[in-house]
């Protein structure tokens, strides 16, 4: 099993109430509708992610302008290799290639 902090349980609430538009646009528009079940602000280990798609480890996460920074492209990547080691796969989707990833999304699933 996967593990989880219970103390970002309140941070990740706070979160599916306040989603990006880009989030939104995602769940509603494909996530909601897939015939698994679809985790949104999820916690896995000392993270939070986007999306999560337990029963096919997939993991997504909807980057905005922040994650084009070098320190942001640090803690990402630490992430990334940190959640890799799991199995998991991840999705990243750049906000600027929504409309794209998501009819990349529709043709895999």
């Amino acid at each position: 099993m996967i593990p989880y902090n219970k103390k970002l349980v309140p941070n990740a609430r706070t979160l599916r109430k306040n989603m990006t538009p880009e989030e939104k646009h995602l769940w509603y528009d494909f996530l909601k509708r897939l015939p698994y079940n679809v985790r949104r602000q999820h916690n896995i280990e000392n993270y939070i992610v986007d999306f999560y798609i337990a029963k096919k480890k997939i993991v997504i996460e909807v980057d905005g302008i922040q994650h084009t920074s070098p320190e942001h492209k640090k803690t990402d990547a630490q992430r990334d290799a940190s959640l890799a080691a799991w199995g998991l796969l991840f999705c990243d989707i750049q906000m600027t290639a929504y409309g794209i990833i998501l009819m990349r999304l529709r043709q895999i699933f």
